[in-house]
């Protein structure tokens, strides 16, 4: 393997950086975005339960905010419920646009690192390639090893950089689509909430 590396040139080590950025970014997201995190199950029928009986105080309140997303999304409208409806959808709103930013976190830097290891490979190509033209420079074509010591650095870092962008955009795209899924999910809830405390749908309707 440090042979394979060493072949790549100095590029090799960026790519590797990043591969390891990537599969951290990859294992916590995929940790992170369980949907038994982001929306638990029983949660939206405790809070619809709670509403029904009138039972909204500061402690669940507070139980919400702390017990997952769709708890801190549920729980602006909540703490709005005696207001209008416009009052309740801004508190969510607000809120929501934060808990999507977090379900979103390294997202943009799993993105970046699928753009920039290619040119990274590529970079690694280039290199290659001058470092063949510097051989036949100043040796000629007599001497097929030296000119192979360029021609790995080239294919090597273009393979590195490939083999780490390709996995990496399509967890990049995975989890965009799941987050888009699970915003949708906590956005249908949200509109409960606030057409059950408007008085535009009943408790069991839900």
């Amino acid at each position: 393997m440090f042979e394979i590396i060493k072949a790549g040139g100095w590029v090799m080590w960026p790519i590797i950086l990043c591969s390891i950025i990537s599969m951290a970014i990859i294992g916590e997201r995929f940790w992170s975005l369980q949907r038994k995190y982001v929306i638990p199950k029983g949660l939206v029928s405790q809070v619809w339960k709670w509403v029904k009986e009138d039972k909204i105080d500061k402690i669940r309140l507070d139980f919400l905010r702390k017990s997952s997303p769709l708890g801190r999304i549920l729980a602006a409208g909540l703490l709005n419920m005696h207001h209008n409806r416009e009052v309740m959808k801004s508190g969510i709103e607000e809120v929501g646009n934060q808990v999507v930013h977090e379900l979103e976190r390294y997202l943009n830097t799993l993105g970046t690192i699928a753009e920039i290891t290619p040119l990274l490979g590529l970079l690694g190509t280039v290199t290659g390639i001058i470092k063949m033209f510097a051989v036949v420079g100043s040796g000629g074509l007599g001497n097929p090893a030296l000119l192979s010591g360029g021609l790995s650095e080239a294919l090597v870092s273009t393979a590195a950089g490939l083999t780490v962008a390709i996995p990496s955009f399509v967890f990049y795209r995975y989890f965009r689509g799941l987050v888009d899924g699970l915003v949708v999910s906590m956005e249908q809830e949200a509109l409960k909430l606030i057409d059950i405390v408007a008085g535009e749908r009943e408790v069991n309707e839900v």
